[in-house]
């Protein structure tokens, strides 16, 4: 990879399997990110907000990147999207749905939230491996990210 600092990578999915096969995909792609998971999208924001079992910031660095699922009990990923925007200390942190929907409503609105990208999840573990590797490409080489510090400062 580039020389960039690695980021915390948050991911929000409130299924294990889906969690499993993305912490694997992501593995797979040879990322040496920190990757957290939250179950919903008020573990999320109280993640974010550092609440509740995530009041150490030991246990909560800020992520330079969310991966954001849209369907979850509690807070769905929609309002949790809309939460993050609308904050001006996390409106910065890139957010991108990675979702099982390929409703065109849910990428259109996803969009006007603000979200930096939108992918479906692919149902081969294969094929979703390579999309975690092009987002790493994309993410960790091609873009330039703020820091940490200066997205939360």
């Amino acid at each position: 990879m580039n020389d960039q600092k690695t980021i915390t990578i948050l991911v929000a999915d409130d299924d294990p399997d889906d969690r499993l096969m993305t912490g694997d995909a992501l593995s797979e792609s040879r990322l040496a990110n920190d990757v957290r998971f939250v179950e919903d999208g008020e573990e999320l924001l109280d993640y974010l907000h550092r609440r509740g079992k995530y009041s150490n910031p030991a246990d909560a660095p800020l992520p330079g990147l969310i991966l954001l699922d849209l369907n979850m009990p509690k807070k769905d990923g929609r309002e949790a999207l809309r939460e993050i925007k609308a904050d001006p200390v996390f409106r910065r942190i890139p957010v991108v749905v990675l979702t099982t929907s390929r409703a065109d409503a849910d990428i259109l609105k996803t969009y006007d939230l603000g979200v930096s990208g939108y992918i479906p999840k692919p149902v081969r573990f294969e094929a979703f491996v390579d999309v975690m590797k092009t987002m790493a490409i994309y993410w960790f080489q091609v873009v330039s990210l703020p820091s940490v510090e200066d997205a939360h400062a």
